[in-house]
């Protein structure tokens, strides 16, 4: 059984080898700057990893692997367009070096191309794999759309956030692990709790993402501290701490959400004020807390797959190296 870094090694050498040679040039070419910005893969690695369970003959099912990693980098190029990103990945993005019209364009291309790997199933998997790949890439635009939708709330929910996070960033995890399972013909319990891993990983690590948002290190982070309290962004913790505010916190934690931070100054005071009602409020405890109970149901799930405790080692292991930016 490989661990991630070796299955890693092994899916990136088949992305390098990806042909993309059709023409015009200036519908790949975008296609080629996104796949070349890097990123973990831990989509496609996770479904080689989840049919290494089973099987050892991993490169019958890079096809789907590919095809699930296009997709991923599909939903990031229309993402930067929608949001009006400049970078990814340290690098501009593709709508800053083209333009937004071949952005959107060349996503689309990505989007096909996706199918077109996934039809590359075996036979007597292409129906399963290919109404998993379908489902998930439809929740996905529906994670999407709540989203946005949630820009202009001010009464979201937990339970609406969490099931956004579920749809947008879980399902694509939990896909991949479900792909490995079926294309490895593994028992359909064990391809279920496969899939309930990866939900509740994704989860997580979500959550986690919102608590370092504005508890994190940047070093380690990987990006600036406070952003998600500059844009107002709907997090677990924005809707937690308005939820349990006082009649005075809630007043003036709305009061710096609506104050457009413009300089530097201004928006490390507006970081540094709602910070210190989060402080004030409780809700750091509160994430780490749920964090805690999605990271043991993930790790439930994958107890509970009929296989001995050393042969799912390397996922766990991947699991845990996952949380690892927290310490």
């Amino acid at each position: 059984m490989k661990d991630f870094r070796e299955t890693l090694s092994f899916f990136n050498d088949a992305l390098a080898a990806l042909p993309l040679e059709r023409k015009p040039e200036g519908l790949y070419a975008p296609v080629k700057y996104v796949l070349s910005l890097g990123g973990k893969r831990i989509r496609p690695v996770l479904m080689l990893m989840a049919y290494e369970l089973y099987r050892e003959d991993m490169e019958t099912i890079l096809p789907t692997a590919l095809g699930l990693e296009m997709y991923h980098n599909y939903t990031l190029l229309h993402d930067d367009v929608m949001d009006k990103a400049d970078m990814r990945r340290g690098k501009p993005t593709v709508h800053k070096v083209w333009d937004e019209n071949t952005a959107i364009l060349s996503g689309d291309a990505m989007l096909v191309l996706a199918y077109q790997l996934m039809g590359e199933a075996k036979a007597e998997h292409l129906k399963a794999v290919m109404d998993l790949f379908t489902e998930t890439a439809l929740e996905i635009g529906e994670g999407q759309q709540y989203d946005m939708e949630f820009e202009s709330r001010m009464d979201v929910l937990e339970e609406e956030y969490i099931e956004m996070i579920r749809l947008k960033t879980s399902v694509l995890l939990a896909c991949a692990l479900k792909l490995g399972a079926l294309q490895a013909d593994a028992p359909a319990a064990d391809a279920d709790l496969l899939y309930n891993f990866g939900e509740n990983i994704g989860l997580a690590f979500q959550l986690q993402d919102d608590l370092l948002d504005v508890y994190g290190d940047p070093k380690t982070f990987g990006k600036n501290i406070g952003g998600d309290i500059l844009e107002g962004k709907k997090t677990f913790m924005l809707i937690n701490a308005l939820r349990l505010a006082d009649s005075t916190q809630g007043e003036v934690l709305r009061k710096w959400l609506a104050t457009a931070a413009v300089t530097p100054e201004e928006a490390s005071t507006k970081i540094s004020a709602v910070t210190a009602l989060y402080n004030q409020i409780g809700v750091r405890q509160l994430a780490e807390a749920r964090i805690r109970e999605y990271f043991d149901k993930a790790f439930e799930a994958l107890d509970a797959v009929a296989l001995p405790a050393d042969r799912k080692a390397p996922l766990r292991d991947l699991a845990l190296s996952l949380f690892g930016r927290q310490h």
